[in-house]
């Protein structure tokens, strides 16, 4: 039986720190970062999964479950419940595509355009928060959008 020289041991042990994992840091610093949005949030009555769909919405109203769901990386079973909540709260209206009666469609109503007045300031005021430069937070968007696009590749790879 051969042996394991100690600095491969080390190495092993090093691994299997806590501490040490990418994994543990992104979430860590996701939970952090849904938890400094969440005052910001209580102030327009959403959660931060609701202020995602907004923030689609507002760029494309008429957007289809489909596609709304292809850009928040969701299934429609985690996205339904979010839009019937949002319908619930007045400000979003599902409503069946005219062409395609199976599609359905996601409108803006008057109180959901306006809060995006309302919102608007949060993305500055979350970014004070974090104490990154500029550069380090397109940055870091970057190196976190270069991963998950090479994990997404692996899983269709497997």
């Amino acid at each position: 039986m051969a042996q394991v020289s100690n600095s491969h041991n080390q190495d092993t042990m090093e691994q299997l720190v806590l501490e040490n994992q990418v994994c543990f840091a992104l979430y860590n610093a996701t939970n952090t970062m849904i938890r400094a949005y969440r005052p910001l949030l209580e102030a327009l009555n959403l959660t931060y999964p609701q202020y995602l769909v907004m923030l689609v919405l507002w760029n494309n109203n008429g957007i289809n479950v489909k596609n709304l769901g292809k850009q928040l990386h969701l299934d429609s079973g985690t996205l339904t419940p979010l839009l019937k909540r949002l319908e619930a709260k007045g400000i979003i209206v599902r409503k069946r595509n005219k062409i395609d009666e199976r599609s359905r469609d996601m409108y803006l109503t008057k109180d959901g355009a306006a809060l995006k007045a309302k919102a608007e300031k949060i993305p500055e005021s979350l970014f004070c928060k974090t104490g990154l430069a500029k550069e380090e937070a397109m940055l870091l968007k970057s190196i976190c959008e270069h991963a998950t696009r090479n994990l997404k590749s692996q899983e269709i790879k497997e």
